[in-house]
């Protein structure tokens, strides 16, 4: 048979312009040419593009002949007339030669879709709450043949093709069926399996090629500087939290112990000689340590994949895909249930607010400013020059929340912390007049955002029972964590970044100006419960020149570790969950670095040593004692006995849960004086008992506590009709309780 090109293409072959329109990328749907096709004359031709062979033949899935084909344009394209019987739906394979080299494969455009009306009426309305399971690649058995199937939002793109190794990175080879519904295209692709590299080829609205792009729906992404997908599907690990979910459905964490270890996954803890460890271990550590240090939750920072380090994952690509940079998906996976086994919740931190312009990823994704605004008035933040999302987009906003409960659904997440809210809730957000577009009422807040938040919770509520929203938001917007109905966001918590810039800014003061700014520590109070908080020492706070938490500390050493205990224990006594970085547990001196681990050979100090013990009994208090952590988010759980004291900086407050419960009383002297004899009004009479202690010796302290039973007397002090007297020690903050 001939295989050069013909000088006069077979009568019932496509036209050649319909075939040169597919090659460079100006036909829409490549289904309208390839694969099989009646002719003008009511047979079957057979159109495959196959630039690599000098032959092709078309056999049954048996091995015999069905039609040779004929080269019918000079790029590849080969075309012959089917027998008689030949349909639609009838299975067949490709047999090519190109010198002595002889293969075979599957035709990818004999295939019926995959994606069905359903899916683009979903999608293009915004609601397809698994569009995780559609999207991206998913290997697959499809009408009886193993491959993958590949599907991408790109409404205004006028080709798009998945490339890898396995087409020599050849966009003419494999262009997606287009969807015109939706802007969805897709193409099952015989032959393929979990572990091939892609990347999607786009042709843009102008006939502009793109730069390759990643699969914003891929599972697992190449390790930065690598920038490809990976064929994967649903990671594979098998659950055995069973218990953990179980019990995590019946209800809110309002009333619940909440304190909470931030970690690096990089710089948390590294291999001898300072290499990144990888899920597997890591796991094992931090099970070990937050079981020793009694904390309830640990919280990672971004886990989703980003392509640049430094940017600590708060730049995502990637948000179905764990960071490759510490394993697999299953490694993850497991390191979430190792957690969850050992009775400890994990939340991850979430980025929805913005994502960077790296070619690879979702920056005029199709040629268009699709998952951004065009006008860099709204799709521009100056501050980390990166993008914003169109979340009033459907598709955007959709591609946004599954993102979001896909963590907590498939990696069995309890909580998303949602970065950088604020930024997302105003439209002049770090703009200077003219710098940004009002909203349709000429107002400042984003709309859309607003909207977009609140779906994105009641999402949450409703498909994971249990799992929270935390927001990282630094204003005064009315309602973060109110439900929806009653006029909120909805979100569960909201940081109480208020009370951290306060109080690490009294903190900072010498003692002897504390007086000066007593109501730092108290102004909290009058709104503590105007949302559901967590109090945050966050990664914020020891970076960018900021130092260290102890460094923050004045005074010498003995005054900075004493101060950073007191301050320790009067953030675990306020009312609101807690959260501490890593490292400050244990008085890290220098300042957070993301490329070396933390120092953890400060440890071998007493004073380090006592630092992390005292965490360490904090956190245990809070969970043991009722009154420190029932009622965080209600105003009966807490009562002021003296916080009028600015001329001694003394804070004494109560803290109570139910009537059968008793209460704690806690002291907070921010001098180093020390106060004998002080006395101190009482909720009710009996003996006391002192719990802790910061300058007690086993932290560091000079030893100066109470102990044994405390026995009340019947003289009025702070206008109740108890009383105790008790040693004050410097720089520290005290707990008790009555002695039953």
């Amino acid at each position: 048979m001939t295989t050069n090109a013909s000088d006069t293409m077979p009568a019932s072959a496509p036209d050649a312009s319909r075939i040169e329109a597919i090659i460079r990328g100006r036909m829409g749907d490549p289904f309208e040419i390839l694969g099989p096709h009646k002719t003008t004359g009511g047979a079957m031709g057979l159109t495959v593009f196959a630039p690599d062979a000098a032959e092709v033949r078309a056999l049954t899935p048996q091995g015999e002949e069905l039609a040779p084909l004929t080269r019918i344009n000079p790029e590849g394209v080969f075309w012959g007339e089917m027998p008689e019987g030949f349909d639609y739906g009838t299975p067949y394979r490709l047999a090519m030669r190109a010198g002595d080299h002889t293969w075979e494969r599957d035709d990818p455009y004999r295939f019926t879709p995959v994606l069905g009306e359903m899916d683009e009426y979903l999608v293009a309305e915004g609601r397809h709450e698994e569009i995780w399971k559609r999207l991206g690649a998913h290997p697959m058995t499809h009408e009886g043949v193993e491959g993958v199937s590949f599907a991408v939002w790109a409404p205004n793109a006028r080709r798009v093709s998945v490339v890898g190794q396995f087409n020599a990175w050849d966009g003419r080879r494999h262009p997606l069926r287009r969807r015109f519904g939706a802007g969805l295209w897709e193409l099952f692709v015989p032959g393929l399996t979990v572990g091939d590299l892609y990347k999607f080829e786009i042709v843009g609205a102008h006939g502009d090629l793109q730069p390759l792009k990643a699969d914003p729906m891929s599972f697992r992404q190449e390790q930065p500087p690598a920038t490809g997908s990976i064929v994967h599907g649903m990671h594979r690990h098998e659950w055995q939290d069973g218990e953990w979910m179980q019990e995590r459905s019946k209800g809110s964490l309002h009333d619940k112990p909440v304190s909470i270890y931030e970690v690096h996954l990089g710089s948390w803890r590294r291999g001898a000689d300072g290499e990144v460890l990888d899920y597997d271990t890591i796991g094992g550590l931090l099970v070990d340590y937050l079981t020793e240090m009694n904390f309830t939750h640990v919280e990672f920072m971004p886990v989703s994949e980003h392509p640049f380090t430094g940017s600590w994952g708060y730049q995502p690509v990637g948000l179905f895909a764990p960071t490759s940079r510490y394993g697999t998906p299953e490694q993850f996976a497991a390191m979430v249930d190792r957690l969850h086994q050992a009775g400890i919740g994990v939340i991850v931190d979430w980025v929805p607010a913005h994502f960077p312009s790296d070619a690879h990823g979702l920056a005029n994704f199709d040629g268009t400013a699709l998952y951004e605004h065009a006008d860099p008035r709204q799709g521009f933040h100056q501050d980390w020059n990166t993008l914003i999302y169109n979340f009033g987009r459907n598709e955007v906003a959709n591609f946004l929340r599954c993102s979001g409960t896909f963590w907590l659904d498939k990696y069995h997440i309890d909580a998303l912390r949602v970065d950088a809210v604020a930024s997302m809730l105003y439209l002049d957000y770090s703009r200077n007049e003219g710098e940004w577009i009002p909203n349709q009422y000429g107002g400042r807040e984003n709309l859309d955002a607003i909207e977009f938040l609140k779906g994105t919770n009641h999402q949450v509520e409703a498909r994971t029972p249990g799992a929270a929203t935390i927001a990282e938001e630094s204003t005064a917007f009315p309602g973060v964590s109110r439900p929806v109905d009653q006029g909120g966001l909805g979100f569960d918590f909201k940081w109480n970044m208020g009370w951290m810039h306060d109080s690490l800014s009294y903190i900072q003061n010498d003692p002897v100006h504390r007086k000066y700014n007593h109501h730092q520590m108290t102004f909290s109070i009058h709104y503590a419960w105007s949302e559901n908080f967590v109090l945050p020492i966050s990664h914020d706070e020891v970076v960018h020149g900021k130092g260290s938490l102890l460094n923050k500390m004045p005074g010498d050493r003995w005054q900075k570790f004493a101060n950073l205990r007191a301050y320790l224990g009067f953030m675990w006594t306020h009312p609101g969950k807690k959260l501490l970085f890593m490292g400050c547990e244990f008085g890290q001196e220098r300042e957070w670095n993301h490329d070396v681990s933390l120092d953890w050979h400060l440890l071998e100090d007493e004073k380090h040593k006592g630092a992390q013990s005292l965490v360490r009994d904090l956190n245990k208090l809070y969970r043991d004692e009722k009154a420190l952590h029932a009622l965080d988010c209600d105003p009966g759980g807490f009562e002021w006995v003296d916080g009028a004291d600015d001329e001694r900086s003394i804070f004494a407050f109560l803290r109570k849960a139910d009537s059968g419960t008793r209460p704690a009383l806690v002291i907070s002297n921010m001098t180093p004086v020390v106060r004998e004899d002080y006395r101190i009004g009482l909720p009710e009479g009996g003996d006391w008992v002192e719990l802790l202690n910061t300058d007690d010796e086993a932290y560091g302290g000079s030893g100066v506590v109470n102990t044994g039973k405390l026995t009340s007397l019947q003289e009025e002090c702070h206008g109740r009709s108890v009383s105790l007297s008790l040693r004050l020690p410097p720089l520290a903050t005290m707990i008790l309780v009555p002695d039953r």
